[in-house]
């Protein structure tokens, strides 16, 4: 990645800067607009979350790092869980406190360093928890890809799932260029068109109403929603971040790798840490989910050579203005459920398979047993739902659920596990 197009702190053209910033906007717009669509906020909040918070980030990292931030997957199920046991407004607080606590391991990380990272969340235990965070949410897709609005199935919309899934496969595995990192987007498309085309024909296919988006004015502040808080959804959401920290621990990695610097190193982890933090309870704060650094954009870099923080910042301005045409939230709201979960199957199974790149990449022994270990439970609790709850008082309930319980027995496994146990397998 030496010969560098445009570089970190170079301003392109106006003709080049635009079509460049449009080109991110493209890369991270339907991954975005998918969590509020799956979460129940607001696609049109989540668009101004991702854009100010990007711009909020450069500011705070004193533009040394391209870095765009869109919505978080990881949030994904602590949203819908507080939500449904709390209220919505309780799941934005918690988001808050979350992106706080980042603030906190920021403050941490530049008085101590970073080499305590590695033994409270080494390979092991980062690459499960993401393991578990993708296939967390897999019945969700399925659900969304394979049933109707009552609940059954339906092969009409598994159909519609099916074709946009492969037009996103299709785009993934197959085109080239600046296509080939938006199947997302791409897929969306198709799946729409798909079901609308479909629907002209075929009267089980038509699940797209145009009446929401005639009766939306064109321009309009976003819905914006204030945070509530307490203490359940406050401790939900820390314990979650901590796999999301691990996520932004990689992501940066990734990105000084791709550009050819050490972010670690300049403006620091500390200060790219405090960014996506700040980002995050910024975005709750206005009704937006959690953002975090977007692989997707990291690679429209990584094909284009194009690294600028100016072209980052255009295309953090072109959400914001986006979050104010009404009828484009309007026109994302028709999106049919199963084109949702057609692209949640590849999607959240990415997610997953980014979980299995981290313990490959890291050469994780699976032939110790203790990495064998704290792996099987993380899997196991994560994913077969385990939970621990008891009465704190006045109607109150603790519960430590799925990722979150998952990533504290991985934390605690790790901590407890006496090393000598990668020796003992060699005797074996």
């Amino acid at each position: 990645m030496s010969h560098q197009i445009i570089g970190v702190n170079e301003r392109p053209p106006l003709k080049k800067w635009i079509p460049l910033s449009f080109q991110h906007v493209f890369a991270m717009f339907g991954a975005t607009v998918l969590v509020p669509m799956l979460t129940g906020l607001s696609p049109s909040a989540a668009l101004f979350a991702a854009g100010s918070g990007t711009l909020l980030y450069i500011l705070i990292t004193g533009a040394q790092v391209p870095a765009f931030l869109g919505s978080s997957f990881a949030f994904i199920t602590p949203i819908i869980t507080i939500t449904a046991a709390f209220g919505g407004a309780y799941a934005l607080g918690g988001a808050v406190v979350a992106g706080l606590f980042y603030a906190v391991v920021a403050g941490i990380i530049k008085l101590t360093g970073t080499s305590w990272l590695d033994r409270v969340m080494p390979p092991v235990v980062i690459g499960s928890v993401i393991i578990v965070i993708g296939l967390n949410l897999a019945p969700t897709a399925m659900g969304m890809a394979m049933n109707d609005s009552a609940g059954n199935y339906s092969l009409v919309h598994f159909s519609i799932a099916g074709f946009t899934l492969a037009v996103a496969i299709v785009a993934n595995i197959f085109f080239k260029g600046f296509f080939n990192v938006i199947p997302i987007l791409l897929g969306l498309v198709a799946g729409y068109l798909f079901t609308l085309v479909m629907g002209a024909f075929f009267p089980a296919y038509h699940l797209i109403n145009f009446d929401v988006v005639a009766k939306a004015a064109w321009f309009s502040l976003p819905t914006f929603q204030m945070p509530k808080f307490n203490a359940m959804a406050s401790l939900t959401f820390i314990i979650v971040s901590l796999a999301t920290i691990c996520e932004h621990l990689g992501d940066i990695m990734v990105t000084s790798r791709v550009v050819g610097a050490d972010f670690y190193k300049k403006p620091g982890l500390h200060r790219t840490l405090l960014g996506d933090g700040l980002a995050t309870a910024w975005a709750a704060f206005w009704g937006g989910p959690p953002n975090t650094t977007y692989g997707e954009n990291i690679g429209v870099m990584a094909i284009t050579r194009v690294y600028s923080v100016w072209v980052i910042g255009g295309a953090a301005v072109v959400a914001v203005l986006l979050s104010l045409v009404t009828k484009v939230g309007a026109v994302i709201q028709t999106i049919p459920t199963p084109v949702m979960g057609g692209i949640s199957m590849l999607l959240f199974g990415i997610i997953a398979s980014s979980g299995l790149r981290t313990i490959a990449e890291s050469g994780v022994d699976f032939k110790c047993k203790r990495n064998l270990t704290i792996t099987s439970v993380i899997l196991v609790i994560g994913i077969g739902g385990g939970k621990l709850a008891f009465p704190i008082g006045q109607g109150l309930q603790f519960q430590l659920a799925g990722v979150a319980l998952a990533t504290v027995v991985g934390i605690l496994l790790n901590l407890i596990l006496p090393k000598t146990l990668d020796s003992k397998v060699q005797e074996d």
